[in-house]
């Protein structure tokens, strides 16, 4: 069976290298400028019964209207960025369609489906801190990621989405209560610089930050009322309980309960290798997609376009 491949960036080049480790076959199609649209081409990937769509955010739309039908479809997050686009989508069946917020696969989502055995008790704060210099780069002005017009949430959608999506996998994110996004670099017309906060349920806050203007820094913390976990940028840490006092009677920090060593490139990588092994498992065996996945991608999307949950 041959794998349709729309899109060639250096996103679509991870993807095809991870399926020629699976043996799989492709045919890439890829417009030769923005607006050009080869319908011969394309007629090539119509054919394929699995496709791939790795294009700029604001072309999803485009590709999953011409290709929903009796295909199973791979979509880059976020799914689309539009308020009209959004509905089309939630008229569709979850059966065949997966949006790829892998980082439901990530270290970071098997340690929360364990929280209850570290017994950790109450989620009660979540902070987010992902920069690099990706801006000050002499290319970056070049990059569709710069452009407004191509990249209309910039770093929002482009970073923060995935880890907006993981918290409301998990834990349902109510609204956003304060979104601020700026260019610092003033390089390209996107926002390079986004800080997010969010509300989860009624007494949860989440703060997130991301920009592409300054050194390399991951961070990742999320606080209960009996301990927490820690990811930094080697290593992702579990610790608790809460009460840990020395010789004198005063607070020291937590033990470590469990430690996995591994940085935030490894991670990555072994999320999307996991969430296209995922996509690949039910197409090759004609199995339906879980609805939970279609129905919090959508959900994300919303929270990303509206800035609430719909």
């Amino acid at each position: 069976m041959i794998i349709g491949i729309i899109g060639n960036g250096n996103h679509s080049k991870r993807i095809q290298k991870i399926l020629k480790d699976k043996n799989k076959k492709f045919i890439i199609y890829k417009p030769k400028a923005p607006k050009y649209f080869d319908k011969k081409e394309f007629e090539k990937i119509k054919n394929c019964k699995t496709v791939f769509i790795t294009t700029p955010n604001k072309t999803h739309y485009l590709y999953i209207k011409k290709l929903w039908v009796n295909r199973y479809l791979f979509c880059e997050k976020p799914p689309v960025t539009k308020k009209n686009e959004l509905k089309f989508l939630k008229t569709l069946s979850y059966k065949k369609i997966y949006f790829n917020f892998n980082y439901r696969f990530s270290m970071m989502a098997k340690i929360i489906s364990d929280t209850k055995k570290y017994n950790l008790g109450e989620l009660i704060y979540i902070n987010k801190i992902a920069t690099h210099g990706l801006a000050l780069k002499n290319d970056y002005k070049k990059n569709w990621r710069s452009n407004i017009k191509n990249n209309q949430y910039g770093i929002f959608e482009m970073v923060l989405i995935h880890y907006l999506d993981l918290i409301n996998y998990f834990y349902k994110v109510k609204k956003i209560n304060d979104l601020k996004m700026n260019n610092i670099s003033r390089n390209g017309t996107s926002y390079d610089t986004c800080k997010l906060s969010f509300e989860i349920g009624k007494n949860l806050i989440a703060d997130f930050y991301a920009t592409y203007s300054s050194p390399l820094y991951k961070k990742f913390l999320l606080l209960f009322t009996n301990g927490y976990i820690e990811q930094t940028e080697n290593k992702f840490s579990v610790y608790g309980p809460a009460k840990n006092l020395d010789k004198n009677g005063l607070f020291k920090k937590p033990k470590v309960i469990k430690q996995y060593k591994m940085n935030h490139t490894e991670d990555y990588q072994n999320s999307l290798k996991e969430s296209i092994h995922y996509f690949l498992d039910h197409s090759d065996n004609k199995k339906t997609f879980n609805k939970k996945m279609f129905v919090k991608s959508l959900e994300c999307t919303s929270l990303m376009i509206n800035g609430k949950n719909y």
